[in-house]
């Protein structure tokens, strides 16, 4: 049976983990390996500087004191008795949108099974700022994991590529449909901001902060402001190639010409 491991950065008892855990069931032998805690915005953190352990709690539901990195990473080389066919993470709650994904816990477990030649994808769910009591719809990321996993074990991935995938937080009948799209650039104005402890001393918390965006009818974000499900196809080679030849050709130009520390020529 085809085995899918399923991870995240909102910690192994988060709903949307559980969420996409019971719908990876439909498509094969289904495990969680993530996170004893939330590990948002961890990035592709690897834990290094201390052993990590890994608890079983039920029957294919394991949780590692790491980092989601670390949970692909020890789930893969470790925990799995084959190496899987697919990677899942998620299902986050909140956006991985543009810049988003730099930072993602997400988005970093699909990259790490992505460097094992695994074809991954990450997927969230967009929600905006509103009240506590406002209903998140799971189910919707849900459903739509199930159906591009579906196509992924058919075809496969191009190499170096997972998908970034972003769904409105809506009931399935109000999506408008799926757009495929490049990343877009959302930054945090006023992100890091100054406190006092109960001593009176400086502190900072980073976090929060107003988003802005670049817009753009092709970009992740649109999309989402439009209605539509979004996935971006990332390659992990982040490589310039239009810089890398002009460097090259510039470098060329200045063949024979004596460099100094400063890099100066002359």
């Amino acid at each position: 049976m085809t085995v899918i491991l399923v991870t995240n950065d909102d910690g192994v008892n988060s709903p949307g983990l559980l969420s996409l855990f019971n719908a990876m069931k439909q498509l094969g032998d289904a495990h969680i390996i993530a996170p004893d805690r939330e590990r948002s915005a961890a990035s592709r953190s690897l834990t290094m500087h201390r052993p990590l352990k890994v608890e079983r709690l039920k029957k294919r539901v394991y949780s590692v004191n790491g980092t989601p990195t670390d949970c692909v990473a020890i789930g893969i080389n470790k925990i799995l008795s084959e190496k899987p066919a697919l990677v899942v993470s998620g299902i986050n709650k909140g956006a991985n949108l543009g810049d988003d994904i730099f930072y993602s816990g997400t988005v970093s477990a699909a990259m790490e099974s992505t460097i094992m030649g695994i074809p991954s994808l990450a997927i969230s769910l967009v929600i905006e700022r509103q009240p506590g009591n406002s209903p998140l719809y799971f189910e919707t990321p849900a459903k739509t994991a199930v159906e591009i996993c579906r196509y992924i074990l058919k075809r496969s991935l191009p190499c170096d590529t997972l998908l970034n995938i972003n769904v409105p937080n809506v009931t399935m009948d109000k999506i408008k449909g799926i757009k495929f799209t490049r990343q877009g650039k959302r930054v945090y104005d006023n992100a890091v901001h100054d406190i006092l402890d109960p001593h009176g001393n400086q502190q900072y918390w980073i976090g929060g902060g107003e988003a802005s965006w670049e817009k753009g009818t092709d970009t992740d974000i649109q999309a989402i402001e439009n209605g539509y499900i979004s996935i971006t196809p990332i390659h992990l080679d982040l490589t310039n190639y239009e810089a890398l030849r002009l460097l090259q050709g510039n470098w060329s130009s200045n063949a024979g010409k004596k460099i100094n520390y400063k890099g100066r020529t002359r």
